[in-house]
């Protein structure tokens, strides 16, 4: 069968289901990107379906009245989401992006009310937080944005036997994505690869791009006393050095612990090399 034969009778079949007095709404089923929300948001507007919810393929899928509807990936759909709202507010699109790599359950539809709020709205709806839906969005951003700053202050690099400096992160949020660039500009001479192993994939720059990679990793490397085969033999000289010189400058009785891990949380200490004999 002809596949736009095909689009066209499901179409029409949505268009009929829909049409009449008993209309069901819908939960639609992407592939988990960034673009397949988008793509997913574009669908819901172009064919005014009445969203019960939107998730990912990997979930199981709830939703007793309501009906299924997969949704393939389109990037030029997704991209003329993107521009729809970068043109209402610049400040939107970040808040979208980074809300979506917040991970939270629910935060599909969540997104996709906030995208339906600021495109019908014609004043700046998009910075009112008396209403719930933004301002929940707003906290989601800026969760993920200072996870992000995190992330790029915490990241401690170890040179391979392969010239590679790796580092392993495992942040609260899916913030691989974000943090791309800073390093890719701080690091540009040298091949590097970020590992986040709660999400199991990484970046890896190559001296000319990066890219996204997956290791089939057996051994997570935390800045630990205990030696590796993985790494150079005098990137532990180092590390030495680095440890005793930050305990060195370190004044024991201006030390305020509790100041001090509000700013460097312990979840993050056994990736620092300077916390090594801490954990």
């Amino acid at each position: 069968m002809n596949p736009s034969t095909t689009d066209s009778h499901q179409s029409l079949s949505r268009s009929q289901s829909r049409g009449g007095n008993d209309i069901k709404s819908t939960t639609l089923v992407y592939d988990g990107s960034f673009n397949g929300f988008l793509t997913a948001v574009f669908v819901a507007f172009d064919e005014k379906i009445d969203v019960a919810d939107i998730q990912k393929n990997d979930q199981g899928q709830n939703g007793l009245f309501s009906e299924t509807e997969t949704i393939f990936t389109n990037v030029e759909k997704a991209k003329r989401v993107w521009n729809g709202v970068r043109n209402k507010s610049y400040n939107a699109i970040t808040n979208i992006y980074f809300a979506f790599l917040s991970e939270e359950d629910g935060v599909e539809l969540l997104l996709y009310s906030y995208i339906q709020k600021l495109m019908t709205s014609k004043n700046r709806k998009q910075v009112d937080y008396s209403d719930g839906v933004v301002l929940r969005i707003s906290q989601l951003a800026r969760s993920v944005g200072r996870e992000k700053h995190r992330m790029e202050a915490f990241v401690r690099f170890q040179l391979t036997k392969d010239n590679i400096y790796f580092a392993n992160i495992e942040p609260d949020f899916d913030v691989l994505p974000l943090i791309s660039k800073h390093f890719r500009n701080r690091y540009a001479d040298q091949q590097w690869l970020i590992y986040d192993v709660k999400r199991r994939y990484g970046i890896f720059y190559n001296l000319e791009r990066v890219e996204i990679v997956s290791l089939d990793l057996h051994e997570v490397h935390f800045n630990r006393t205990k030696k590796s085969w993985v790494f150079n033999d005098g990137e532990y000289e180092y590390q030495d050095l680095w440890n005793n010189y930050f305990k060195s400058t370190n004044i024991k009785s201006r030390i305020n612990k509790k100041l001090h891990t509000q700013h460097v949380p312990k979840r993050y200490w056994k990736y620092l090399s300077e916390k090594k004999e801490a954990v």
